[in-house]
């Protein structure tokens, strides 16, 4: 009985672990360097501190299991601080965040890369090609199913071919959801 019990239980962490899949958020240098061993699209999440969508976002999508599994395995993942104090290398320029002020609570001061970005509401989701370039911000809070589109729309290149708004109303009322949640 002991053995059975202790079967149960080596299986039951061992499938938890392997079904749990989580996102490893790195930084953007990190993930251009990854780019150059093995190009893949970047998936970056803008969000700030006090986003309260921000923090659903991570809590009820990006914990999803489909979610974290296609992000892992199809894009390199970055964390990034709207207001933040990172500094950012990009296009021969560095982007930093000179009016943050550490003893303030609740919003600070934006980003420069933010702003070269282009983000006006938080949380931002931006996209960028194996080669590093921005391909499109999804702004607000997804839920896995509507995120998915998303999430493989980018990955496979079907936003490429869209030449007006209506093929891209035509992909999205075709598009069959797969993620739980």
């Amino acid at each position: 009985m002991k053995y059975l019990i202790l079967f149960f239980v080596s299986f039951n962490l061992l499938t938890n672990s392997v079904f749990a899949q989580t996102i490893q958020w790195m930084s953007l240098d990190e993930a251009r360097a990854a780019q150059k061993v093995n190009p893949k699209k970047i998936f970056m999440d803008v969000y700030t501190n006090w986003c309260g969508p921000c923090k659903l976002l991570e809590k009820n999508t990006f914990q999803n299991p489909d979610v974290s599994r296609y992000i892992s395995e199809n894009y390199y993942a970055v964390k990034f601080n709207a207001e933040g104090t990172d500094e950012i290398k990009f296009y021969n320029q560095t982007f930093s965040n000179p009016n943050y002020d550490p003893n303030r609570k609740g919003r600070n001061a934006t980003h420069q890369f933010t702003q070269f970005l282009g983000v006006k509401g938080y949380p931002t989701m931006v996209f960028f090609s194996e080669d590093g370039d921005p391909i499109m911000p999804l702004v607000g809070y997804y839920k896995p199913k509507q995120i998915e589109l998303y999430l493989k729309m980018i990955k496979q290149g079907d936003y490429q071919v869209f030449s007006k708004p209506e093929d891209f109303e035509n992909y999205k009322k075709n598009f069959i959801p797969r993620f739980r949640g």
